[in-house]
């Protein structure tokens, strides 16, 4: 992947239109429908299977086709690959509309590939145009994420209403669309730069000589230390650094229990008392609770060189949630209101990580991709497992128990991603490990930048 540090006012400006504009589009498509679901269970005679795949779906692609995104921007440019993306969101959205449950599913999976490669290149695009931003504009792009999918939720029942299903699913394809318009001149100044900086490389390397090219420092590079840490994104695993899994299994663990609550919470209260009605705003209540919070907690982890105590913070909230829910369930709003806190600081928490552990762009895209992917599919099979518990048990108590413990794992690796530090990929030839070639003096560490500077 090609990151190109310079660029103009007015193109930064492009820029970050762009990436409000993505982020508008990274949930509303995954939230709509759910409220949707009876009207299209009647409308296409779908079994209560069906639908629990259609509902799972989404969640399962973020998982699956968060993979394949790093490949598509190293290929392509980070900017081609958005756009496209983008244009998957769009051309889902409308599929979506198409009288058929095969045109149903298949609109799903197209919209929700489109979903999962903008959330993985999202910290890249930061990382590479906004690198003293992260913590403002990663806090700023939660909470547009958290904004959107609220808005996509709480708008879909009238626009049922008012023109019927189609019209409450397609009315998405609009920002979608508007979003891929902007991008398509981000992805062409994307493709030239990337094209123009091969040629010069290409032309550095015919007039230095061999080893200047492979081993020297270049423009694009800043510097022998970069030259092999840019070599080492491109061709090295991630898979052999213990800070990379740290970081996938905080994400993982934190998106499981978002969406496990988001699944169960409404029959977990109306089980203890609380009327149906009741049990919807307290989930609403929820997610409202972490649009703030997703601001906050990135801007403030950027300010930390180390975010540990971000992490019992929210482990600390989770379990006081959970056995208050297990012992005095009649007070659940109050334990609403502390299982809102945590989960609605656990992933901007771990999303904010994938860019302050990567010491580059590049690293940030993969890293993004590699946590994603094994996040969403751990948090897809969690409200399955639960519910399957809930099944066998007849109650909710096991089910709470279960969450209390995955807390465990989900500190232990929180707390080993929140360490200062940046993931390094392992070389995979004789030459070693980047680790070996890169020396711990040649690595910046963040500093402490007031606000302001930010």
């Amino acid at each position: 992947m090609s990151f190109s540090a310079r660029s103009s006012r007015p193109t930064t400006i492009w820029m970050l239109a762009g990436l409000i504009l993505l982020t508008i589009n990274l949930r509303a498509a995954i939230t709509g429908i759910s409220p949707l679901l009876g009207d299209l269970q009647d409308t296409f005679a779908l079994s209560g299977i069906e639908v629990s795949i259609l509902t799972t779906l989404p969640v399962l692609c973020l998982g699956i086709f968060a993979s394949v995104a790093p490949s598509f921007a190293r290929w392509f440019g980070a900017e081609v690959a958005i756009a496209g993306a983008l244009v998957m969101i769009t051309a889902g959205i409308v599929l979506r509309v198409v009288p058929s449950s095969l045109a149903l599913f298949a609109g799903t999976v197209l919209a929700g590939a489109g979903i999962a490669m903008g959330n993985v290149l999202m910290p890249a695009v930061i990382k590479r145009h906004f690198a003293h931003r992260v913590g403002s504009l990663t806090g700023l792009a939660m909470m547009l994420m958290a904004s959107s999918g609220a808005v996509a939720a709480g708008l879909a029942v009238p626009l049922d209403d008012a023109g019927g299903w189609r019209l409450a699913l397609a009315v998405w394809a609009v920002p979608s669309l508007i979003a891929a318009l902007v991008w398509g001149p981000l992805a062409l100044r994307g493709r030239s730069e990337r094209d123009a900086s091969t040629s010069g490389r290409e032309l550095s390397a015919v007039g230095r000589g061999p080893s200047a090219s492979e081993d020297g420092p270049s423009a694009s590079e800043g510097g022998s230390s970069s030259g092999v840490a840019g070599r080492a994104a491109e061709t090295g695993s991630l898979l052999r650094s213990p800070l990379a899994w740290s970081v996938a299994v905080f994400m993982g663990m934190a998106s499981l229990m978002f969406y496990v609550l988001m699944s169960w919470l409404p029959e977990i209260m109306q089980d203890h008392g609380f009327a149906a009605a009741e049990a919807g705003m307290m989930v609403s209540y929820m997610m409202i609770i972490g649009i703030p919070l997703g601001f906050v907690v990135p801007v403030l982890a950027a300010r930390l060189r180390d975010q540990r105590f971000l992490v019992v913070v929210v482990a600390a909230a989770m379990v006081i949630g959970l056995i208050g829910m297990l012992l005095a369930p009649s007070a659940g709003w109050l334990w609403v209101t502390i299982l809102g806190l945590s989960t609605g600081s656990a992933f901007p928490l771990a999303y904010t990580l994938l860019s302050l552990r990567s010491p580059s762009p590049a690293v940030a895209a993969r890293l993004s991709g590699m946590a994603q992917t094994g996040g969403y599919l751990l948090a897809g099979f969690g409200p399955l497992a639960v519910g399957v518990l809930h099944s066998m048990t007849g109650g909710w108590e096991v089910s709470l128990m279960l969450l209390l413990v995955l807390v465990v794992p989900e500190t232990i690796f929180g707390l080993m991603a929140a360490r200062p530090g940046f993931v390094r990929p392992s070389l995979t030839h004789p030459e070693g490990s980047v680790e070996q070639l890169i020396e711990p003096k040649d690595i910046p560490v963040p500093a402490r930048t007031p606000v302001n500077a930010r």
